[in-house]
């Protein structure tokens, strides 16, 4: 047995934080384990899963490493401990990967298809000249795109809010025709009110999906929205495991679920949830806005799960000012982006080689990334 010797945790720009885990035989594994925003708080559980539970033990018994790690504590679930498993498990799938000379997916029974359809994202978080930069993204091949709604929102606001955020959504169909498909996401920006009235200002311009129509906390109200649209509703990057889903696969209402790698368990977690999904008659497009790491442990998912619909990736997104998803990779065409789709990646593990002296160099001058606070012109707290 080759057991587990030792870890190191790095906090990369934009927003990441790497886990670099190594085997007594010299196998690296690499995982994403973060909750934007809370790299300090996601780092500090890692090592107290790690040094509790796994190092000295054998990387191969990934499901009881998982089980180990959930149902360990008295207290369960939430975003920092599930981030924190979900990158351990990345790297231990990576692991067994290498130590077996197979792409993950391979190890979780084969793939499903060759290639994985992707979005590129268009407008931040207050969205302007959309129309222009949907038409570019299209000329660069994508063949899907998705924007935010709205910028903040008050839980009853005016009529101008809703016109502004169907305009937009025409000025996209308008420059970009029927054929591309438009995600449009809500962010949990708008109300259980506000959110009826905008899915239905939307509805004639056809998008793909609305994404988190209203925050996680109220889902009872997704039936109620889905009745008044026949626009799939898309949620689940702020759902943290399968219990957690069961919730929302139950009522009917979501057509599509959106567990993030880096949050929901990772690899192990994910594949459930997309199974679970798949008996609802729903599909999968994990959600992921983050680095390389996050996506090639998304992509080993959405190759072997037949729900899988689209996949969520971050290059050029309005986040990585100063760092993109590919410059961690010591091969940056690893992924191969051609015509909306990527390539299933089809080396050992997650597929992916880092640049390790890059995510060193980084981590040493990391400043940490925090959360935007918004506020209303009253001076109360906005949803961001």
């Amino acid at each position: 047995m080759s057991a587990i010797a030792d870890y190191e945790l790095f906090e990369v720009p934009p927003r990441w934080l790497f886990l670099r885990l190594e085997t007594r035989d010299g196998l690296v594994g690499w995982g994403e384990p973060i909750v934007e925003g809370r790299a300090a708080t996601v780092r500090t559980a890692v090592s107290e899963l790690l040094d509790n539970y796994l190092v000295g033990a054998d990387p191969s018994r990934i499901e009881d490493h998982w089980q180990t790690m959930y149902r360990g504590g008295f207290y369960r679930g939430g975003p920092v401990l599930m981030s924190a498993i979900a990158g351990i498990d990345q790297a231990l799938w990576d692991i067994k990967g290498k130590r077996l000379g197979a792409p993950v997916y391979d190890l979780l029974g084969g793939r499903a298809r060759d290639r994985v359809r992707v979005y590129q994202w268009i407008g931040g978080d207050r969205p302007a000249d959309v129309g222009e930069a949907a038409a570019a993204k299209v000329n660069e091949g994508f063949t899907a795109l998705k924007m935010n709604a709205t910028s903040e929102l008050r839980r009853i606001d005016t009529p101008r809010s809703v016109h502004a955020a169907a305009e937009r959504l025409a000025e996209v169909r308008e420059a970009i025709g029927p054929e591309i498909d438009i995600g449009v996401d809500f962010h949990g920006r708008a109300s259980k009110s506000m959110a009826k009235r905008l899915v239905a200002a939307l509805e004639p311009h056809e998008p793909m999906f609305v994404e988190e129509p209203v925050l996680p906390e109220h889902t009872e109200a997704l039936p109620a929205i889905a009745a008044h649209s026949s626009i799939p509703i898309a949620t689940g990057e702020r759902l943290f495991s399968r219990w957690d889903f069961k919730r929302i696969l139950a009522d009917g209402s979501v057509g599509i679920v959106q567990p993030d790698l880096s949050h929901a368990g990772g690899i192990s977690e994910v594949k459930k949830i997309a199974a679970m999904a798949e008996a609802h008659d729903v599909a999968l497009a994990p959600h992921c806005p983050l680095g390389p790491i996050a996506l090639a442990s998304s992509l080993q998912v959405d190759c072997c799960a037949p729900n899988a619909l689209i996949q969520e990736q971050s290059l050029d997104i309005h986040y990585n000012t100063d760092s993109d998803v590919l410059d961690y990779l010591a091969d940056p065409t690893a992924f191969g982006y051609e015509d909306g789709y990527v390539d299933a990646p089809d080396g050992p593990g997650l597929g992916i080689e880092i640049d390790e002296e890059h995510v060193r160099e980084q981590a040493a001058s990391a400043t940490g990334w925090r959360n935007p606070v918004w506020r209303h012109d009253d001076g109360s707290v906005a949803e961001w």
